[in-house]
């Protein structure tokens, strides 16, 4: 059964792909690729991300507060209607990320934040997990805001499995057409052949990890998926409007 429950700290760090392979190599003496990794350089995740009519989950992560909050659908690759996906509770408390997930069907993932209703309880999903969302979707009307996608190589440290490192590339996003079913297209987030590396540990980094990164002057950055979107999105809609006004 997949890991519903998540607490860990995730540092993140933005680079080229020169750099990016060179870090790769090195990270294999310690680590090695998941199962699926093993058999594919890249997996597929699509994700759909939900807010407010006014957008007030994502303008409030953007302030960095003490705590905050989101919700997303997630899936592996490009589901079906009758698709196992998990929908996701996101945390971050003084830097401590706390995922919880439940296994659903898509369309029962649809239904159950359109209406707030859960869904018929079956022996996938995790009942606790279903009772916090439906609690969340009491407190905000959510709807389908963004959609996002990105390639990913994830590594295990052979010593220790709690820690993982993974690689996103080509991230892409799109605020219409918001289905998962839909496919994998949309604007690119970052320039092509720019990587982001997200290192995620229960604890303290191992010290042959710091000194890697040191060595290959990688410095942790602030990079959050949904909220450089959000970001680039005024950015886009603002350039749009000074157009029209100077047209």
């Amino acid at each position: 059964m997949a890991i519903e429950v998540f607490n860990r700290y995730e540092n993140k760090y933005v680079f080229d792909h020169a750099a990016y392979q060179k870090l790769y190599c090195d990270l294999l003496d310690y680590m090695e690729l998941d199962a699926y990794n093993q058999q594919h350089e890249f997996y597929s995740i699509t994700n759909l991300y939900y807010d407010t009519e006014h957008d007030s989950l994502i303008r409030s992560s953007l302030a960095k507060p003490k705590y905050k909050e989101k919700l997303r659908l997630r899936a592996y690759g490009v589901p079906g209607g009758d698709s196992k996906v998990y929908l996701e509770i996101k945390k971050k408390v003084f830097g401590l990320v706390n995922k919880r997930r439940t296994s659903l069907k898509l369309n029962e993932a649809y239904e159950f934040v359109r209406t707030g209703i859960e869904p018929e309880y079956k022996d996938y999903m995790n009942k606790q997990v279903i009772e916090e969302i439906k609690y969340l979707l009491s407190r905000y009307e959510l709807k389908p805001k963004v959609y996002l996608s990105y390639d990913r190589k994830a590594m295990f440290c052979k010593n220790n499995r709690d820690l993982r490192i993974t690689f996103d590339t080509n991230i892409r996003s799109r605020r219409y057409d918001l289905k998962l079913e839909n496919g994998t297209y949309g604007q690119l987030l970052m320039p092509e052949g720019q990587w982001l590396m997200e290192v995620k540990a229960e604890k303290t980094i191992p010290v042959w990890l710091a000194k890697m990164l040191s060595e290959h002057q990688m410095y942790r950055t602030s990079f959050s998926k949904y909220g450089n979107e959000y970001k680039q999105m005024l950015k886009d809609s603002k350039c749009e409007r000074e157009s029209v006004l100077y047209a």
